[in-house]
C-alpha cells in the first residue's frame, strides 16, 4: 500500500472501535470525519514503496452535550491514541445524519405545522421537503454559542415531484442541532406558491427527442491504465487517488516518467473550500451563503456514480470508505470514476512538399467525482494529458436555490425563471490547494506579466513585447489577482535543476474563467471567506495549513485561514511552496437554467514550461486509419 492511499473500510472501523474501546465515545458523541493522517512528506519521498510507513488516522469528534469539538490522532499500526485535542467554540462540518435528523425535527414540530397551515393552507408535512442550510454567523450570541441550522422548506404537490419548484418563501425554521429541536420559526409574510410543477424526471417530461442515435465507446483491448489499490499508472503518469469526507477527491504524488526518470510534479492537489454567496438583501434570502466544503463536506455529499451516465466508456471505479456520525460503516460505492477519453488532435503538421500529414490524436485520463449539496451538483474532473498538461474542470449543474415571488412584480436582485418563481443572483467561489514538488521540494513561483516594450529606437515598429518574470519572495508580495491586460500567469520553477536550454525547469499555471466578489469586504460571509480577497496566494508548506478558510469555518466569525497565515509574510523563495488559487463563477439566473441547469464549466490548466527538453508527446504513435463510407478518419 502506498502511504498516501486513503483509509480502507477496515481501517475506518478500526479507528472507531479503538476510540470506543478507550471510552472516548458517549451517546452524544458524533464522528464528524475519520480520514488518513498523512505521514511526513520527507518520509514519503524517501521511502521505498516496499517500506510501509505507520498508518495513522485523523478523527474529528463533536459532543452535542458539551458543544465541544475534539481532534484525535490515532496510530492504527500500533493501535494507540497519539493525541487528543479539545477545540472549544468551533462548529465542525455538519454530518449526513444531522441533515436527516434536522429535516425530521422540522417536520415533527407543532410550531412548524401551525405556521405551514397559516402560510400554505395545509399541515400535511408529508409533502414538505426540508434542506438543512448552514446558519452562518451574523454577530449574534446564538451564532457563536449554539450549533445551528436555518433550513429552507418546500411544498411538493405529491411526494415524488420537484419540490424546489414550490418554495415556502415566508417560513424560516431555526434548529438547534445539539438538541435537534426547532427553537423558533421566523416568518416574513405570506407568499403564494408558484403554480408550475417544474418536473424534470424522464417519466415526467413529455415529447422527449426521438432522433438520437446510439454512440458506443469501446476499448476491446482494455484500458491503457493499471491500478494497484488506489495507485494508478497511465501512459507516463503515476499518482495516488485520495478521498476524504471533507475535501472529497484528492490527487497525490503525481509523477511523469521522462526518458526513464520518474519526475515529481505535484505532491497533493485538493479542493480546500468553496462558498456560494447570494446577492439579495431581502429578509428571506440574505442569509444564504454556503461553505460547501467546511460546512457540508464535499466527500460526505459524494454520489455513487453509474456507468453510462456520469462516466462513459471502460470505467474503473473507486469506493469511498467513510462512517456515519454514530461510527457506523458508510461506503460510497463508485464515488470516484476513472476512464480514458479521446480529446481530438494532440498535434498535427502537413508538409505540403511531401504531402504526408502527420497527426496524433490526444487521449486524456479522467479522474472524477460528483457531489450533491442539497440542490446543487458539483462535478470535479481532473484530466491528465499525454503532453504533460494537468487540468481541473469543475462542472456546475443541479437545481437553482429559488424563492417565491408575487405575481406581476419584477425582482431586482435576480430573475423570474418561471411564473412567480424567482432565482437570486449569486456567485460560486472555489479554492484549490496545489502543493508543488517540482523535481524536488525546493521551488520558487514567478509571476509572469506580458508587457509592451517602450516605444524608442529599439522598437521602431512599436510591436515589441516581453514576458516579465518576477520571483515571489514573500507571502504578502505573492497575493495577487488575475490581470487580463498583461495576460498574467504564474510559473513554478526549480532553480536547482536546469533544462536543455539552461533555464530552471518549470510548470506554468494558466487560469481560466474567474470573477471578483460583488459583496463588500464587510459582508458577513466575506469575513469568513477571506480567501476570496485574492485569486492567488502562496505559502510555505505547513502540514497544518490545509483549508483556505481555516479548519472550522462553520459559524465562524472569520479571520482564519489564508489571510491569517500570510500576514506572517514568510519567505516563499526556493522552498517547499503551496500555490492556492481562488476562482469563481457569477451566476445571473435565466429561464433556461430551469428546472435543471445545463452544466457550467470553469477551472485551470497546469502546462509544462521548460520542464521537458521538447514535446513529450512526440513519441505518441499514429492512430489506425478507419475508412468510413465517404470519409477518412485519422
Amino acid at each position: 500500500m502506498h502511504p498516501l492511499e486513503p483509509l480502507s473500510a477496515a481501517e475506518v472501523q478500526q479507528a472507531v472501535d479503538l476510540l470506543k474501546g478507550l471510552g472516548k465515545v458517549t451517546p452524544t458523541t458524533r464522528f464528524v470525519s475519520v480520514s488518513l493522517k498523512e505521514p511526513p512528506k520527507d518520509q514519503v519521498h524517501a521511502a521505498s514503496l516496499e517500506l510501509s510507513l505507520r498508518r495513522d488516522a485523523h478523527v474529528v469528534l463533536f459532543d452535542n452535550a458539551t458543544n465541544c469539538c475534539h481532534q484525535v490522532i490515532l496510530s492504527l499500526t500500533h493501535k494507540s491514541l497519539l493525541s487528543w485535542t479539545s477545540v472549544p467554540n468551533v462548529q465542525p462540518t455538519m454530518t449526513i445524519d444531522e441533515q436527516i435528523e434536522c429535516e425530521q425535527a422540522v417536520l415533527s414540530s407543532p410550531e412548524f405545522k401551525a405556521a405551514l397551515l397559516r402560510h400554505c393552507g395545509t399541515d400535511d408535512t408529508s409533502l414538505v421537503m426540508v434542506d438543512i442550510w448552514s446558519a452562518g454567523n451574523y454577530g449574534s450570541e446564538e451564532d457563536s454559542t449554539l450549533r445551528l441550522a436555518r433550513p429552507l422548506c418546500f411544498l411538493r404537490t405529491d411526494p415524488t415531484d420537484n419540490g424546489y419548484a414550490r418554495p415556502i418563501e415566508g417560513l424560516r425554521p431555526v434548529v438547534d442541532l445539539n438538541t435537534m429541536t426547532v427553537i423558533r420559526i421566523e416568518e416574513h409574510g405570506v407568499w403564494p406558491l408558484p403554480p408550475e410543477s417544474g418536473n424534470y424526471a424522464a417519466d415526467r417530461v413529455p415529447n422527449q427527442r426521438t432522433d438520437l442515435r446510439k454512440i458506443d465507446i469501446t476499448q476491446p483491448e482494455g484500458p491503457s491504465f493499471t491500478v494497484d489499490g488506489y495507485q494508478v499508472s497511465w501512459q507516463k503518469w503515476k499518482f495516488v487517488i485520495g478521498f476524504n469526507a471533507r475535501e472529497g477527491l484528492t490527487l497525490h504524488h503525481l509523477r511523469y516518467n521522462d526518458e526513464g526518470e520518474d519526475r515529481s510534479i505535484l505532491y497533493r492537489a485538493s479542493l480546500t473550500e468553496m462558498v456560494v454567496p447570494y446577492g439579495d438583501p431581502g429578509p428571506t434570502q440574505r442569509r444564504k451563503n454556503a461553505f460547501d466544503v467546511g460546512e457540508y463536506g464535499m466527500g460526505m455529499c459524494a454520489n455513487s456514480l453509474e456507468l453510462g451516465c456520469d462516466c462513459l466508456g471502460l470505467i474503473r471505479y473507486f469506493d469511498a470508505n467513510l462512517c456515519t456520525s454514530r461510527g457506523e460503516p458508510l461506503t460510497v460505492k463508485n464515488a470516484i470514476c476513472m476512464h480514458e477519453e479521446d480529446f481530438g488532435i494532440l498535434w498535427k503538421h502537413t508538409d505540403r512538399r511531401l504531402n504526408v500529414p502527420e497527426v496524433r490524436r490526444s487521449r486524456r485520463l479522467v479522474i472524477s467525482s460528483v457531489s450533491t449539496v442539497e440542490n446543487y451538483e458539483y462535478g470535479f474532473f481532473w484530466y491528465l494529458y499525454q503532453d504533460g498538461n494537468i487540468q481541473l474542470e469543475v462542472k456546475l449543474t443541479g437545481i437553482l436555490s429559488m424563492g417565491a415571488f408575487p405575481a406581476n412584480e419584477k425582482p431586482k436582485y435576480g430573475n423570474l425563471i418561471a411564473p412567480q418563481l424567482y432565482a437570486p443572483n449569486h456567485q460560486h467561489f472555489f479554492n484549490v490547494r496545489l502543493d508543488f514538488d517540482l523535481d524536488g521540494m525546493s521551488n520558487t513561483v514567478q509571476q509572469i506579466d506580458v508587457v509592451p516594450d517602450p516605444i524608442d529606437e529599439d522598437n521602431p515598429f512599436e510591436n515589441a513585447f516581453v514576458a516579465q518574470a518576477v520571483p515571489m519572495k514573500t507571502e504578502k508580495q505573492a497575493r495577487a489577482h488575475l490581470n487580463l491586460e498583461t495576460a498574467r500567469t504564474w510559473k513554478i520553477i526549480n532553480p536547482a535543476r536546469k533544462n536543455a536550454v539552461g533555464e530552471p525547469v518549470g510548470y506554468k499555471f494558466m487560469p481560466g474563467d474567474n470573477c471578483f466578489p460583488m459583496a463588500s469586504k464587510n459582508a458577513w460571509w466575506r469575513k469568513r471567506a477571506g480567501f476570496v480577497d485574492h485569486h492567488v496566494w502562496i505559502t510555505p508548506y505547513r502540514d497544518n495549513e490545509c483549508f483556505a478558510a481555516g479548519d472550522y469555518p462553520n459559524q465562524s466569525s472569520g479571520g482564519d485561514g489564508l489571510p491569517l497565515w500570510t500576514e506572517q509574510d514568510r519567505s516563499i523563495e526556493n522552498t517547499d511552496v503551496v500555490f492556492w488559487y481562488t476562482f469563481g463563477h457569477t451566476h445571473i439566473p435565466r429561464p433556461e437554467d430551469y428546472p435543471v441547469m445545463p452544466t457550467a464549466y470553469l477551472g485551470f490548466l497546469l502546462k509544462p514550461n521548460g520542464f521537458f527538453r521538447w514535446n513529450p508527446a512526440n513519441d505518441v504513435p499514429p492512430s489506425p486509419k478507419k475508412v468510413a463510407e465517404k470519409s477518412c478518419c485519422h
